[in-house]
């Protein structure tokens, strides 16, 4: 489940509890600070640094830039007639509030479960990417390991969680986008897993499969107040598992979450003061259903699970007690 749906948890109980003397509490998944954000691509003295993906080039494919109008002041202008403008397919352009319409908390902890937003029924656009292209036209990835002292300070990570700070890696990948565009996105992994998830993500690349948006959770979005239509796929995070104790898979960089608004999460269950029923993200009920055609669904038997099944790990669509169709993790939790 996403980083924002799990921030009332773990505020009320990682803060609580004390991050080290428990290790206990834990389950679902950033704005960029540093070099990577200007475009440059730069050396890290890590230990470890490999690459995969087409031959470089001098720098990413340039996006092509819109043609200057001819100003009306010049000799050759010519009046053209205007054409009607076409509006945008429905889904494809993110509304102006996303991400600032704060929800009432409910019992459970978490945001109010509302109806999905009309703009956000069939969710189809991309968010800016968090970090500079890599090389090439096709697909590619990059691990460090460990992971740059820059990095991991702008993630969740602090002493007390229960990964080493040194064994965590970074991976950047290149994935596809709702516009069918390259895009580049980067995760926090366990050194231990970073090759494998390099090989499930060529895979996604492959079966044309769409991501909004790849990123490292920063602590700001773990402890923002719920908006309920967050999308980033994510890993590591460092907090507890959703509705539980214990650390969630997360926090060991063991788990990946994909496109949590259109593969939520949910939990049903009978209380003495009725039936409790969390859906995280809170607007994302419109993909409850999951019989409905709608890019970025991560479906049972698809290329998604596929991938992921082929590095030996479980996806949270097939627990019994909860739907977790987000998730997937190296240990099942």
């Amino acid at each position: 489940m996403g980083a924002r749906g799990a921030s009332r948890t773990r505020r009320a109980t990682a803060r609580a509890a004390g991050l080290l003397t428990g290790a206990v509490l834990l389950a679902g998944c950033g704005s960029l600070a540093g070099p990577e954000a200007s475009g440059a691509q730069t050396t890290d003295p890590s230990p470890t640094a490999y690459d995969e993906g087409a031959t470089p080039t001098a720098g990413a494919t340039p996006r092509p830039s819109p043609t200057s109008p001819t100003s009306p002041d010049s000799p050759t202008a010519t009046p053209t007639p205007s054409t009607p403008t076409t509006p945008p397919a429905p889904g494809t352009t993110p509304p102006p509030w996303l991400g600032t319409r704060v929800l009432p908390e409910a019992e459970t902890g978490y945001g109010e479960v509302r109806r999905t937003p009309r703009a956000l029924r069939t969710r189809r656009f991309d968010l800016p990417d968090p970090v500079a292209p890599l090389p090439g036209d096709g697909y590619a990835a990059r691990v460090v390991a460990p992971a740059p002292d820059r990095v991991v300070d702008r993630s969740t990570w602090e002493p007390g969680c229960p990964v080493a700070r040194d064994d965590l890696a970074w991976l950047r990948v290149v994935h596809r986008g709702f516009d069918g565009g390259r895009h580049t996105g980067e995760l926090l992994v366990h050194r231990d897993v970073a090759t494998d998830l390099r090989q499930v993500f060529r895979d996604l690349w492959r079966a044309d499969f769409p991501l909004e948006r790849v990123s490292i959770t920063d602590r700001a979005a773990l402890d923002a107040p719920p908006t309920g239509d967050g999308n980033d796929t994510g890993a590591f995070v460092c907090r507890p598992v959703t509705g539980g104790g214990g650390f969630s898979q997360h926090a060991y960089g063991l788990a990946v979450d994909l496109n949590p608004f259109q593969n939520p999460y949910l939990r049903v269950r009978e209380t003495a003061s009725g039936t409790e029923r969390i859906v995280l993200p809170e607007l994302a009920s419109a993909y409850l259903d999951r019989d409905r055609r709608a890019p970025g669904m991560v479906r049972a038997g698809g290329p998604v699970v596929r991938a992921f099944a082929r590095i030996g790990w479980s996806w949270g669509g097939d627990y019994r007690t909860l739907r977790d169709w987000q998730h997937f993790s190296l240990t099942g939790g």
